[in-house]
């Protein structure tokens, strides 16, 4: 547990800051922090220690809920103070211990793990009760403490200390959800790796248990950003209705800014999950097009099958005829017998290439989806009719089309 007093200086006209109270001084306000170390396994201790220091009784649902490490986002306010419980998405920066060591065991939906934050303000005390390891937090206690060993002169510099207690609450859930931002990037780049396993073309796609893990943490996301904008929008409304806590000929104006301020982080939750939505929903478009990749692929062989059917289906025929145990058969004891069926079933396949070939069913089909998105079809694309783009049979293929316009 730390303790800050934050308190006006009459020399110097501004925001001091000590970890001890100075006397002589117009005090502003007290921040508590403590971790949940102090919290949990020994509650009623923590509530003397906070009633000792501040004053303030606790409400006993209050600390059931500040002891529930899966409360979800939330705001209630009460006549002795207000509390705030802010769920934060545990990023790579966060050292938060886990495992068999922590005393409490995160619940990961999907592989997404969330910490709680849990604010209890009022006009002269905020108190703040977190994991340890919180990168957000703990970044701005070091600058505190920073500042705390600096003259009174040179501790607004170079930006100034927070005023009000709702001012430093503020301060601290701006600095948890700027951090957001930074996931932007590794979101991006593992939604473009699902892609490109989506469509890549040498391989099968086997991967649906975690494509499916990865997209439910997106929507987890979602859900966590849209509690956390609800938790705010009831802040920003608290702020409207009770703003009692500031001076009334300065009340309208720092009430502007402060509701401006609140305004900015609902802002920024909403561009996260707008985001978060778009990635959701560009790796639903590419298991779309993987499916319709397969299914063109599928017609593609089916199509392929069917005109191999097709050309070998009359020269069955014609060695199935050929083939029956008769005595007396036409060229049957012709010497030349067998080489004119043979001309005649290559001249009926001939016939059959070309006019399939006019009816576009050969050669002129369309390129695999699949292989056009994996950018491999000149290595994997197999063309069963190559012979056809053989330059004589080209040619020839051209006379004949023109004899039989003539025709």
């Amino acid at each position: 547990m730390q303790t800050f007093y934050f308190f006006h200086h009459p020399d110097h006209q501004n925001i001091c800051v000590q970890k001890m109270p100075v006397s002589e001084t117009e005090q502003q306000f007290t921040w508590i922090d403590c971790t949940r170390e102090d919290v949990v396994n020994r509650a009623e201790e923590w509530q003397k220690e906070i009633f000792e220091q501040t004053g303030l009784l606790m409400n006993e649902y209050h600390v059931r809920d500040i002891l529930n490490l899966e409360h979800p986002c939330a705001f209630d306010a009460m006549d002795e103070y207000d509390l705030l419980i802010f769920r934060k998405l545990i990023t790579p920066d966060d050292h938060i211990s886990s495992g068999e060591n922590a005393i409490e065991q995160h619940e990961r939906v999907f592989g997404l793990a969330t910490s709680p934050i849990s604010f209890i303000s009022t006009d002269q005390v905020l108190i703040t009760i977190r994991e340890r390891g919180n990168h957000a937090v703990e970044s701005y206690i070091n600058r505190i403490q920073n500042v705390v060993q600096k003259p009174f002169d040179e501790q607004n510099k170079p930006r100034k200390l927070a005023s009000t207690s709702l001012d430093l609450q503020l301060r601290l859930l701006n600095t948890m959800i700027d951090g957001y931002l930074d996931l932007r990037m590794p979101l991006t780049r593992r939604v473009e790796f699902w892609q490109q396993e989506l469509l890549q073309g040498n391989r099968r796609f086997t991967k649906w248990q975690q494509l499916f893990q990865e997209n439910m943490a997106l929507q987890q996301m979602e859900n966590l950003c849209e509690e956390q904008i609800d938790a705010l929008q009831e802040l920003r409304d608290e702020i409207v209705e009770n703003f009692g806590h500031l001076k009334p000929r300065k009340k309208a104006e720092k009430q502007d800014l402060i509701l401006v301020r609140v305004d900015d982080l609902v802002s920024h939750v909403e561009r996260i999950q707008k985001y978060t939505a778009r990635l959701s929903t560009a790796i639903q478009s590419a298991i779309d097009l993987h499916f319709s990749a397969i299914s063109n692929q599928t017609n593609e062989n089916m199509r392929i099958l069917a005109i191999i059917t097709a050309v070998f289906a009359p020269l069955t025929l014609l060695t199935g005829v050929y083939g029956m145990n008769f005595e007396f058969i036409p060229g049957l004891k012709s010497p030349v017998g067998f080489w004119i069926m043979l001309s005649a079933m290559l001249l009926c396949t001939i016939a059959l290439l070309i006019y399939f070939y006019r009816r576009h069913l050969v050669g002129r089909g369309e390129r695999s989806v699949m292989d056009m998105l994996a950018q491999q079809h000149k290595n994997q694309h197999v063309n069963l009719l190559w012979f056809l783009d053989y330059e004589p049979i080209k040619q020839t293929m051209k006379e004949m089309e023109k004899i039989t316009r003539m025709k």
